[in-house]
């Protein structure tokens, strides 16, 4: 059992005034306030090319997926907000996913930046559904590499509408939901790690 969990927190985004980057603040919150280290990035520091095996093999891991990839190894858990495009995962997000899977040398276990970590998930989206069918893809991906996914998760629909200037949610029952499942998160870490 360790501690302090280490959680990596990040929004599916790359977009300035992403509604996932305003939600992923408030879960955020609430993991730090269950006694988490939490790192919060954004993708938008981490640029990466389209994952393609030929420019791989002729170049190795991009920088960018080199530092992401030792975040995620140096961290317990992930807190993930998800928008939804298409009914379904974010290109970036998927790309993320992929480059950090990538092994580094012939002798690595597989998938090292995965197998054994937590993570939740919460989504935000205009639409009437919050984002949930792109977190029914998420979680297969997530659960099909090794990662222990929370089986709650924490949706918010008409997202246009639902964050004061502050930053938090108007519905303060759907901003305690978001809080407690990022609580959540720890101690299932905590437990877990």
């Amino acid at each position: 059992m360790v501690e302090t969990p280490r959680i990596l927190a990040f929004a599916g985004s790359l977009r300035a005034g992403s509604f996932n980057k305003r939600l992923i603040k408030i879960a955020v919150e609430g993991a730090r306030a269950a006694g988490a280290e939490v790192t919060l990035i954004d993708l938008l520091d981490f640029l990466l090319p389209v994952l393609n095996q030929d420019d791989e093999d002729a170049h190795g891991l991009p920088e960018n997926a080199k530092k992401l990839k030792a975040l995620f190894v140096s961290h317990h858990g992930l807190l993930i907000s998800s928008p939804e495009y298409n009914s379904s995962i974010t290109g970036v997000l998927k790309n993320v996913i992929d480059w950090v899977s990538r092994a580094e040398t012939a002798d690595e276990p597989p998938l090292l930046a995965y197998t054994g970590k937590t993570c939740a998930l919460v989504s935000a989206s205009p639409g009437a559904l919050g984002g949930l069918r792109a977190l029914v893809h998420v979680r297969a991906i997530l659960g099909n590499i090794g990662v222990f996914v929370l089986p709650g998760q924490v949706s918010i629909p008409k997202a246009d509408e639902a964050f004061e200037e502050n930053g938090a949610l108007k519905d303060a029952q759907k901003q305690k939901s978001v809080q407690g499942l990022a609580r959540k998160l720890v101690e299932v870490t905590r437990k877990l790690a």
